[in-house]
């Protein structure tokens, strides 16, 4: 495929325009706004419109019109529903061709029409995993209406609403651990590990200086994040060096943290003058997180909500988000586009550690102030569920972390008001993911209509 001619006289694989960055062999255009962008053999070009070589990788990234064409290998994506379907392909010898001889691209659907179908699919999930569900209650002996409105009307007192926002605030963390690294293909599945650690790291800067007040909560805050990031970075490098998959090292990890704390709250941290439980001391009250006004709810949903909307738009508006969905799509091509790979997944390995760590210190510092056994309540399991059920949305799984906190702040209701066993609140849960999961997953279509 000929390149056009390059401006002024560069090399003749580098074209760009006037907010295109022109590039040479093998390396990244990115362009924003109405241009035209161009990448030689092995390059990424990301634009308005583009043209890539063999072995290119062009997405497209306008609201409407958008052409992404490219030779023998190259991968050419429109990433927004709305782009116009009728966009030429321009073949290995450069000869524009229409699309119907060469790929049969799918009819868009209209944006209004696609969301009620995805809310209709999910109000049909959610549906069936409640009918499910009931059935269940019924061979317990319990009346599943009565169960299901208990739970319901436990749920919207203003106690509980302040509850599940509570336990929302490390869930949206923990659930962001998950996110990030998703986006290069990577399975985080260690964030109860990695709230562990962090909340370790926070208690030992905490029992030290939490006398310095405000002080102390910063401090405290860094730590648990680098303490998460660290340990998941332990994962990270296992992959990179030895090839061992981070799904497999990162679950291990969970247990090895646990034993972390276990040792340190039986033994050098155990607090002298407690009751005789494992447990370290409380942290002074300067050194907790801050309530929201006369609420209960500290200002650690304030935190993950940041957190989770700077996730967003880096995943959404970054070159650096744009690169580990590259990575994450296709590593190959990255390799030959020359994207630093292997930094990339050690970069989304740490920072979702550092989200999973920040997580174990709200936790800590806004609820329960001292390491004990059970701290986490399995809150990166959970979390890792509130992702998945999200698939891997920063957005809507701030959405799913906020369901799940209200089925466990509502399932107390299963237990006090219909006597149903404790574990039925995780059977609900788990027919919510696979309901949604199932139900909702798009059906490819036909290729030949």
């Amino acid at each position: 495929m000929s390149a056009p001619p390059a401006p002024d006289g560069g090399h003749p694989n580098a074209v760009g325009s006037v907010d295109g960055t022109a590039t040479d062999l093998g390396t990244s255009a990115v362009g924003d706004g109405q241009v035209t962008t161009s990448a030689g053999l092995g390059g990424v070009a990301a634009g308005t419109d583009e043209t890539a070589a063999s072995g290119t990788i062009a997405v497209g990234s306008a609201d409407a019109g958008t052409t992404a064409a490219g030779a023998s290998g190259a991968v050419a994506t429109a990433t927004k529903a709305t782009a116009v379907t009728g966009a030429a392909l321009a073949g290995a010898n450069g000869v524009s061709v229409d699309r119907s001889d060469v790929v049969t691209a799918a009819s868009v659907l209209p944006r209004s029409s696609s969301v009620l179908s995805t809310a209709g699919r999910w109000a049909g999930a959610i549906a069936g995993a409640l009918v499910i569900f009931s059935a269940l209650v019924l061979v317990k002996g319990a009346n599943p209406i009565a169960a299901l409105a208990d739970m319901v009307m436990s749920m919207l007192a203003p106690a509980s609403l302040e509850q599940i926002a509570i336990k929302a605030a490390p869930l949206i963390l923990a659930a962001m651990a998950v996110v990030l690294p998703a986006r290069a293909g990577l399975a985080n599945v260690g964030g109860e590990g990695q709230i562990i650690i962090g909340a370790v790291c926070a208690a030992g800067v905490g029992l030290a200086v939490d006398s310095a007040g405000p002080v102390a909560l910063v401090a405290m805050l860094v730590a648990g994040a680098l303490g998460g990031a660290l340990w998941a970075g332990i994962a990270a490098a296992m992959r990179l060096t030895v090839g061992v998959n981070e799904a497999v090292t990162t679950l291990l990890l969970n247990y090895v943290a646990l034993d972390v704390m276990l040792y340190l709250i039986y033994e050098p941290w155990k607090d002298p003058n407690g009751s005789g439980q494992p447990a370290t001391r409380p942290l002074e009250v300067a050194a907790r997180l801050p309530l929201l006004g006369t609420t209960a709810v500290h200002v650690g949903i304030v935190i993950a909500l940041v957190a989770a909307l700077v996730v967003w738009l880096v995943l959404r508006g970054t070159a650096f988000g744009f690169r580990l969905g590259v990575v994450g799509g296709n590593p190959e091509a990255a390799r030959r586009a020359r994207l630093p790979v292997a930094r990339l997944l050690l970069v989304a390995m740490l920072l979702g550690g550092a989200l999973a760590g920040l997580a174990g210190v709200v936790h800590l510092a806004g609820v329960e102030f001292k390491l004990r056994p059970g701290l986490t309540a399995n809150i990166g399991y959970i979390a890792f569920l509130a992702a998945w059920l999200a698939r891997h949305r920063p957005l809507p799984a701030v959405g799913g972390a906020f369901l799940l906190a209200a089925i466990v702040v509502g399932g107390d209701s299963l237990q006090l008001d219909s006597g149903l066993p404790a574990a039925t609140v995780n059977v609900l849960m788990g027919l919510v993911l696979l309901a949604v999961l199932g139900w909702t997953a798009r059906r490819p279509r036909n290729a030949a209509g």
